[in-house]
Parts: C-alpha cells; structure tokens; sequence
C-alpha cells in the first residue's frame, strides 16, 4: 500500500437524523493480480485489497471483498443515514497484511 493518506470526503460532516450520508474514498494501491509478467519474464506476486470496512463508531455500515478485477488505486462510494454520531472508521487490507485507515468524526446537528 502506498504511504500516502487515503482520499476521503463526506457530504456532510454534521447532519440532521435521518439524513442520507455519501460517502467517496480512494487508496493508493498497485492491485496486483498476479497474473502479469515483470522485466525478467517472472510473475508479479499478488497482492490486492482483499477487504475493506467502512463503521460508524461499532456499526458495521459496510463491507466489501474486491477481486482481481478492481483497478489499481480502488474507489469506492456508498450511502447511510445518520442514526447517531460517532467517528467514520475506514479501513482496507490487502493480502500482504499491510492496512489503511481513514477517520472523520460525525455529529448530529
């Protein structure tokens, strides 16, 4: 994975009950399928985002396993209403048991 932050954006940091949430996040990541060839002839080892969580405070509000067909530096977007505030926790890992995480804090208004 890469050293830079994950890209996060939130519609609204400080929403009304009930409100729908759209959350937009990126990560720097090669997504190695494995399957393609290096300079040598040798084979990439693989090595793809193999989960991420997105949680409000312990609510799980989503969770997702690409395959080998994501593209390097995967985006993701998804939709919530808000039920209470808490701290948005995103988290991705890949198969070389490295992982990312993003914070942003929510508050009802």
């Amino acid at each position: 994975m890469s050293s830079k932050p994950p890209r996060l954006w939130i519609s609204n940091s400080a929403p009304k009950l009930g409100e729908t949430l759209r959350v937009r996040a990126q990560i720097e990541h090669t997504m190695e399928s494995g399957l393609r060839h290096d300079g040598a002839g040798q084979l990439r080892p693989r090595n793809i985002v193999r989960r991420f969580e997105a949680r409000l405070g312990d609510q799980l509000l989503c969770a997702w396993e690409p395959g080998i067909s994501i593209a390097q530096d995967p985006y993701i977007e998804f939709t919530f209403v808000a039920r209470s505030s808490g701290t948005l926790l995103l988290v991705w890992q890949d198969e070389a048991g490295h992982s990312v995480r993003a914070t942003k804090p929510i508050t009802l208004a």
